[in-house]
């Protein structure tokens, strides 16, 4: 280890952060300045990459959870040979750049995720590590092809949110030897010290979580390259290396105070700490030397992944089942499955159809890997073939979670970034709150990840409004690029896992019924093929020269389909449209759109046992909406229904009002 050369590193990675900062006039580089000696040593020294080609699958991760000190990411991924140029890094901050403001994982190479709300990074660091066990543990036969450590550097900030608490046990009970937590310990926060609201001893907290601790100087080359050695060397615990640092180290008057975290230094203090450094006073300064000595590290990964490769060559021949697999998942590639269908007339919960799908589902693709925040048995997301994962089964494909709605939201993020798996999960659908910054983030990204909400309504009954999702699925419906899926019966729930499944492009929300409910007949002139809800919405029931349409989703189709039954009866034609998808609906061309809802029928109904704020684009001026703009209260479902006029009798009123009948 050239201690005298990861020095001159360092030091370059200062100023080349508090260059691009100044320079946007926007920023933070109290955590570039303070964490470039750890980050130097990590990349330098241990990190498995090869800028040549970021996506090699054996790689290393490295996570930096404390986004906003996205200039240390950016500095390394220049001088480690990625393809980020000078130019970008002094357009830092700056429209459509690639140094965005927090990193983000679809505009910068080399950067693994999109970090930002604090905490959230260590969870995804956590699930990246969860799916390097649980692949290893599969494909790892003869020949060991998955072999790699997850790195993730978080500061005070990242563990005073409640979420790494989540994250850390649960990859403390699961004992993930691979994540090393590289804990940036400098005593400041925005509004000053860590004494103002911050008193807890890190490491009997993390000594509690099961994790393997050490404590370092994070200005000691030394210390640093040997905790990283011990921390690889412990194959029973995931590892945190609490590394004292002092927050803008260099800067001789901001250095240790709040001052330094989140503003630009200014000009003359950016002189007087390049002097202190060592470094001449250039803009942007990088000398050939440090050019040179980054560069044995990216030469280094270059050979490492053309080492793997060859390895794998050997494992194709021994493995050649599993190598065809294994190649099919890391591509994203989905193998020929057949989806389940069900009898018109039978009736289900449609968390009962989700289950009796995924016990189909789980057979025929690999890599579904499930989970649930400890409501198993009430959201029907574990099959009988799935093995629970754990110490002992490393290879299960069903994840205990446990009370952990956040935590789980953003370690499946960190499954689906890893690559390999396709991860789903559980809860009640009131959890939804508790998940809600995890699933903006998986949209952000655009990560294939699956949510299973069941008890989606005040259909659930008995619990009360504090368990009724009243607003959420108005609340879910406003994150952009998440697809939403209610449906109304056994076959629009097979058609909802089939979009969930066949989605790379974002999350999707599967939101399920506690009541049963009718599986509709099809085929048949009254009612449209399922086929068509593939486009989000649908007329399910038309009449041939309709005076009304009324719009519902899920449980209240059937509430529609019986409204309609007795209209006809007093001679009013409806056509009854059911809204899987909002979204769906929504990107589907103007052709199709007007075919569902043609311009000249004006005359409106939605209904939907939840807020009413998403309907309003559909009815229009003269349009109506049955919906709940309350909290909902304890009572058994069919009295909830009735008293909320979530009903036939109020769908029919509703419509002679407005039609003035």
């Amino acid at each position: 280890m050239n201690t005298d050369l990861l020095r001159k590193t360092a030091n370059t990675i200062r100023a080349l952060s508090v260059d691009a900062i100044q320079k946007a006039n926007s920023g933070h580089p109290g955590l570039p300045l303070g964490m470039a000696d750890v980050a130097s040593v990590l990349f330098q020294e241990f990190l498995k990459f090869n800028p040549k080609n970021p996506e090699w699958f054996n790689r290393d991760r490295f996570v930096l959870s404390g986004g906003h000190g996205s200039m240390l990411l950016y500095s390394l991924l220049h001088l480690y040979g990625y393809d980020l140029t000078m130019n970008d890094i002094k357009n830092f901050r700056q429209w459509h750049s690639k140094t965005p403001g927090h990193p983000e994982c679809q505009d910068t190479p080399g950067v693994e995720t999109t970090t930002g709300p604090l905490g959230q990074g260590i969870g995804n660091a956590v699930g990246m590590a969860l799916a390097e066990t649980i692949l290893a543990s599969k494909y790892n036969t003869t020949t060991e092809i998955i072999n790699h450590y997850t790195y993730v550097m978080a500061g005070d900030g990242d563990l005073q949110e409640g979420v790494s608490h989540e994250a850390c046990s649960f990859a403390g009970h699961n004992q993930l030897s691979k994540l090393i937590l590289f804990y940036d310990s400098n005593s400041i926060t925005i509004d000053g010290n860590t004494k103002l609201s911050f008193s807890e001893n890190i490491s009997k907290r993390f000594e509690a979580y099961n994790w393997h601790i050490q404590e370092v100087n994070g200005h000691n080359f030394d210390e640093i390259n040997n905790a990283i050695i011990n921390a690889q060397n412990n194959t029973e615990k995931p590892s945190i290396i609490i590394c004292k640092t002092i927050i803008g180290y260099g800067s001789p008057n901001k250095a240790g105070t709040e001052h330094v975290h989140g503003a630009p230094l200014g000009a003359e203090e950016i002189l007087l700490t390049k002097e202190k450094l060592g470094l001449p006073s250039d803009e942007f300064y990088v000398p050939d030397e440090i050019y040179n000595f980054t560069k044995e590290a990216a030469v280094k990964g270059q050979i490492n992944e053309n080492t793997w490769n060859n390895l794998f060559e050997t494992y194709k021949t021994e493995n050649t089942d599993a190598a065809e697999e294994f190649i099919q998942i890391i591509n994203n590639k989905l193998p020929d499955y057949k989806n389940l269908m069900f009898e018109a007339n039978t009736k289900f919960a449609t968390r009962a159809s989700s289950g009796k799908i995924l016990e189909n589902l789980v057979n025929q693709i690999p890599n579904l890997i499930g989970g649930s925040a400890d409501l198993t048995p009430s959201n029907l997301t574990k099959t009988k073939e799935q093995v629970s994962f754990g110490v002992n089964n490393k290879s299960g494909q069903y994840i205990h979670y446990g009370i952990r709605e956040f935590g789980m939201g953003t370690i499946m993020n960190g499954m689906a970034l890893h690559g390999g798996l396709i991860p789903y999960s559980g809860t009640f659908f009131v959890f939804s709150d508790y998940m809600r910054p995890a699933i903006r983030m998986a949209a952000l990204m655009g990560l294939r990840v699956i949510y299973v909400f069941t008890h989606d309504s005040i259909g659930l009954g008995e619990d009360g409004p504090t368990h009724q999702p009243v607003e959420h699925l108005s609340a879910l419906r406003a994150i952009p690029n998440l697809f939403n899926l209610r449906p109304m019966d056994a076959n629009e729930t097979a058609v909802a896992w089939d979009i969930a499944i066949k989605r790379t492009e974002g999350p999707t929300a599967l939101i399920l019924t506690r009541q049963a409910l009718k599986t509709v007949e099809r085929g048949s002139r009254a009612y449209a093929d399922v086929s068509n809800a593939y486009k989000g919405a649908y007329i399910v029931s038309s009449d041939f020269d309709s005076d009304l349409i009324i719009m519902a989703s899920g449980s209240e189709v059937e509430i529609a389909l019986e409204a309609k039954n007795v209209l006809n009866q007093k001679g009013i034609e409806v056509n009854v449209v059911s809204f899987l998808s909002t979204e769906l609906f929504d990107i589907q061309d103007d052709n199709y759109k007007s075919e569902v809802l043609p311009k000249n029928k004006t005359k409106r109904i939605a209904i939907e046992a939840g807020a009413d704020m998403s309907w309003y684009k559909y009815i229009g001026y003269e349009g109506k909406v049955i919906g709940i703009n309350t909290f909902g209260a304890s009572a058994p479902y069919e009295t909830l229904y009735k008293k909320f006029g979530i009903t036939v009798d109020n769908l029919v009123k509703t419509a002679q009002d407005l039609l003035k009948l």
